[in-house]
């Protein structure tokens, strides 16, 4: 196979802080704009992030603040277009696989080197890989969700490296243009977990156009231009150097205060716009950009190996008794479509399943009518003495997750549920969520532009969001979708695998395992003197581009 285009289907800041940091930051530098609205060189964008990063071993780049970063200081192996999601070269000029999706073979550039001056080949490309497909539990450092059935990598010369997986492993590819892919040097490779964590950040070193200069815990840092950067995608405007000399990623969890600083050109970028002030921010001639995250859309999962949402008719009612387009339009803005199955629209392997999401709050009771449970003195429905209630956790990373739940209990009351909201900075948070007689509903969604994405979310193995596998006992409730999430993983053939896909997700809604809500995009307000800012393909943002005018 060439490598022509393939086609595919809470630290936080308190307010004063946060004030005191713009006010000193001032207004944003910047260039007068070229003749012609050529790229300016130089200036510093002043970026606004919602939360703090935790984390950058690129396997946990999944959370927005981490991925942003690795997103600039790591290059891939191959680029994913965000639009088409087709592939092209990136640190590997050409790549071969065998038919079964067990054997990928790239051939790298010979003129890339790290920040640090070390070189980027054959032999670091498999030491990057053999830890992120492997893990390594002494150091704490887990296997990449994004990479299934990984066996082994053989260097083959200076600039060739082939990779082994011991069952097909369509999704690889895609994988190597993930952030969870992230290149780094061998030295940053020794590092333990903790060496990836926050106060460490100087210390990850990659080959991206941007490495991470200073660093202020919990508060934000500051990603410097790599002089000598010359290896970007063919596709990208920009083939060398940044045109920004750097960015100031500033740390600001308060919505009044993000938007603010925005509004009043304090600030370039600012992402996490939530959709109450989408208005707001396009009245003061802010851009508003919201690209698709390609993924598992924003839903509720049930947690069948509870006692309670072990009964397939209670499943079913609360799928019935949740109006998603009411969310939607009370909470939300046309940014945020309805779902209309457990995978957006846009994302790899989607299937239709609008005809297990119907709004029927009469068949909700009625389902609930037939399990057993009657409606109490006060609204809430009771079997054999106990109380139809329910608890859901509050998402922070999900935008305007609390006031979700709320109207979604409000919904759900009305076919006689109780619906508790842990708060995501209860005590006891981290260990509830992991208990189904806890947390029965679990809130989350997770990005990726690969059908793989769909195991990432609910196989017992990788993010095991449904509890299918008891973090107790360790056993498997539902081994079905075990299996069925494992085909989508390991099918090569492309259109058994968009069935597998399919199959997956209607065994999903069949079940009622989950409650799809609707399709999260990334909301960025972006000031109009900024010029040329992209985003991946699951919408991190992207720098190498960008330059700033007047």
């Amino acid at each position: 196979m060439s490598h022509a285009p393939i086609p595919l289907r809470a630290l936080l800041l308190p307010t004063a802080a946060v004030l005191a940091l713009l006010t000193a930051c001032g207004s944003p530098a910047s260039s007068g704009a070229g003749a012609d609205g050529e790229p300016v060189q130089g200036g510093s964008l002043v970026y606004l992030e919602y939360q703090p990063h935790d984390s950058l071993y690129p396997p946990e780049a999944g959370f927005y603040p981490n991925g942003g970063l690795v997103n600039n200081i790591a290059d891939r192996l191959v680029h994913q277009d965000p639009e088409t999601l087709e592939f092209e070269p990136w640190i590997a000029t050409d790549w071969e696989v065998d038919e079964d999706a067990t054997e990928y073979t790239f051939t790298l550039r010979d003129d890339v080197t790290f920040s640090d001056g070390s070189p980027l080949d054959a032999e670091v490309v498999a030491a990057n890989f053999d830890l992120y497909g492997l893990g390594d539990q002494d150091r704490a450092l887990i296997v990449s969700e994004a990479i299934n059935n990984y066996e082994s990598s053989e260097v083959l010369d200076e600039n060739t490296v082939r990779f082994h997986f011991d069952a097909p492993s369509p999704g690889f590819l895609q994988a190597t243009s993930t952030i969870n892919s992230g290149l780094l040097s061998a030295e940053t490779l020794e590092l333990a977990q903790e060496g990836f964590s926050p106060g460490n950040a100087t210390e990850v070193i990659g080959s991206g156009p941007f490495v991470v200069s200073d660093e202020e815990l919990g508060t934000g840092l500051t990603l410097t231009a790599r002089e000598d950067y010359a290896w970007a995608p063919e596709s990208w405007e920009n083939q060398g150097r940044p045109y920004l000399d750097e960015v100031r990623i500033n740390v600001t969890p308060e919505d009044s205060v993000r938007v603010g600083a925005l509004t009043s050109g304090q600030a370039h970028v600012a992402r996490y716009v939530q959709a109450q002030d989408e208005e707001r921010v396009e009245a003061a001639g802010i851009e508003i950009l919201a690209p698709q995250t390609n993924g598992v859309n924003n839903s509720l999962g049930l947690r069948f190996g509870n006692e309670i949402l072990s009964d397939l008719k209670v499943r079913r009612a609360l799928v019935a008794g949740i109006d998603r387009q009411e969310v939607v339009d009370t909470i939300y803005t046309d940014h945020y479509p309805p779902a209309t199955s457990t995978l957006s629209s846009t994302a790899q392997g989607y299937a239709d399943q609008s005809e297990y999401l119907e709004y029927d709050p009469e068949r909700a009771e009625e389902l609930l009518e037939e399990a057993g449970w009657t409606v109490g003195s006060d609204g809430i429905r009771e079997k054999d003495g106990e109380r139809l209630s329910l608890v859901v956790n509050e998402a922070a990373p999900q935008p305007r997750s609390f006031e979700t739940l709320t109207l979604v209990g409000r919904q759900l009351a009305g076919i006689g549920v109780d619906l508790q909201i842990l708060a995501a900075d209860a005590g006891t948070y981290t260990e509830a969520i992991n208990d189904p007689d806890q947390v029965q509903l679990y809130h989350s969604m997770v990005g990726r532009a690969d059908h793989d994405v769909i195991k990432s979310q609910y196989h017992s193995r990788n993010r095991n969001t449904l509890l299918n596998r008891d973090p107790k006992g360790d056993s498997v409730e539902d081994e079905r979708l075990e299996e069925l999430l494992e085909a989508v993983a390991s099918t090569a053939d492309p259109e058994e695998r968009d069935e597998a896909s399919a199959e997956a997700q209607r065994y999903l809604s069949e079940q009622a395992y989950v409650i799809p809500l609707f399709e999260e995009p990334q909301v960025y307000g972006v000031a109009p003197s900024v010029h040329g800012i992209g985003f991946e393909s699951v919408a991190r943002p992207s720098f190498q581009g960008v330059w700033l005018s007047e």
